[in-house]
């Protein structure tokens, strides 16, 4: 699994001109699966992502976590992240396929919830319109290939 989190004051989705999902403070998570990836992966991925600490303490250090600002997560699908950059015209064929991709992005939903967690989420496969005000910007790569 890849994803790209970025510390956010407020995140949004929309699709077909309504919000689907909102969060202020927080977390946006683009979220993207392999064709190898596991339930294993996903819950280790939404600890390593809900326990980071990156929201500043009072004397402006990054060293405070989601659950200690009252912080929430934006979880956006984004097979994209599993593109083959190798030519021009990106291909897609290192991502996984739905069947395997859908239960896992739950998956992971399901984890970061479970923890403690407001989620807000797109919806998968859907044509997205997502904004955010990036905070910092402070913004992070997670590959569990590399954990």
């Amino acid at each position: 699994m890849k994803a790209v989190v970025t510390r956010v004051s407020e995140a949004s989705v929309t699709i077909d001109g309504k919000t689907k999902g909102q969060i202020g403070k927080g977390y946006l998570v683009l979220l993207g699966v392999g064709p190898d990836d596991t339930e294993a992966e996903a819950v280790r991925l939404a600890n390593k992502i809900c326990n980071l600490r990156v929201f500043e303490d009072e004397n402006g250090k990054m060293n405070l976590s989601l659950e200690a600002v009252g912080g929430e997560l934006l979880i956006i699908s984004q097979f994209t992240l599993f593109a083959d950059l190798s030519s021009r015209r990106p291909g897609f064929s290192h991502a996984a396929k739905p069947d395997t991709a859908i239960p896992l992005y739950e998956k992971f939903k399901a984890e970061c919830a479970a923890l403690g967690f407001h989620v807000e989420c797109g919806e998968f496969g859907a044509d997205m319109k997502v904004a955010s005000v990036n905070d910092g910007p402070v913004t992070l790569l997670y590959d569990t290939d590399e954990l």
